[in-house]
């Protein structure tokens, strides 16, 4: 039995509803050897600024029990970069790309949306306004006004999707969620990583160089879904459900809560091939339980 996976995101159609979350999987060259990135429903790339960042210095990384604390701090080469070095190698490919776009003030998320659109670089833009690793990362993700003020810049300078990718680090996520859908965003993404540390008994000191860190993989499902699950009660636009998913019922559960797509993260670091798996795993559950079209799951948990 034949089932329909694809779904829309604002005005950007997937083939399948699962992509790769941001900061997991590169800018894709990185699998060439291994993934085939057109047999992804889109493929979301590194996050990518106005101008080159080093990143937060080494230690950088480490695993928790079911999880792992990453605070990179958004190393990448620019959106210079990105047109000139990154851009060539996806678009070999019929798929998709989001790229996900952080700043440090309204002017800069503009500006890199708007070298995106001249250059073609891009068939959505997910607004980071919520990354936890740099100094006020999540700034905009904390008050509703300030997340609304980002999204309506960048609304202002560029006709591509817009999806805001808020943060679970703070009190109620839902009239922030509401506040992005009402200054323009086509989408919402949730949730970014949950703000963490790890110490280290031996050495008697942080695991991480910055202290803290973003906690993802399974140790962040249940929050994840509570948040998919409760702003899909509060906004009419598409959400893009994330947070430890692993496996095609995993994925099943976010789209069961609300979630239109999902991005499949940390499991790219065990598994390159996970979203690709994800998206066969979904048709596999549509078929064995009677559906034929993904839309039937979204959102029948209520």
């Amino acid at each position: 039995m034949a089932v329909n996976l694809e779904v829309k995101i604002g005005s950007l159609t997937m083939r399948t509803p699962v992509t790769t979350g941001s900061g997991t999987f590169g800018f894709g060259s990185e699998t060439k050897d291994l993934v085939d990135l057109s047999k992804l429903g889109a493929v979301c790339v590194k996050a990518t600024t106005r101008e080159r960042r080093l990143g937060n210095p080494p230690a950088r990384m480490c695993e928790t029990a079911s999880g792992v604390l990453n605070a990179i701090g958004l190393q990448n080469g620019g959106i210079e970069n990105y047109i000139l070095e990154k851009l060539p190698y996806l678009r070999q490919f019929d798929v998709p790309i989001i790229v996900n776009v952080p700043g440090e003030s309204p002017d800069d998320f503009a500006y890199v949306a708007r070298r995106l659109t001249e250059s073609g670089g891009a068939d959505a833009i997910e607004l980071n306004i919520s990354c936890p690793n740099v100094s006020h990362g999540l700034d905009y993700a904390t008050q509703p006004h300030l997340t609304a003020e980002v999204v309506a810049a960048v609304k202002a300078v560029t006709d591509l999707p817009i999806i805001a990718k808020l943060s679970p680090n703070v009190t109620d996520i839902r009239p922030i969620a509401k506040a992005a859908e009402d200054a323009g965003a086509d989408a919402i993404s949730l949730i970014n990583t949950v703000i963490g540390t790890a110490i280290d008994a031996r050495k008697r000191t942080f695991k991480l160089a910055n202290k803290t860190g973003g906690l993802s993989g399974p140790a962040i499902k249940p929050i994840a879904l509570l948040a998919v699950y409760r702003v899909a009660q509060t906004v009419n636009v598409p959400i893009i459900g994330m947070g430890g998913i692993m496996n095609a019922t995993d994925a099943v559960e976010f789209l069961l809560a609300g979630a239109t797509a999902v991005a499949a993260g940390t499991v790219n670091f065990v598994n390159p091939l996970a979203a690709i798996e994800i998206a066969d795993g979904i048709a596999d559950y549509l078929e064995k339980n009677g559906f034929t079209d993904v839309h039937e799951l979204i959102g029948a948990v209520q």
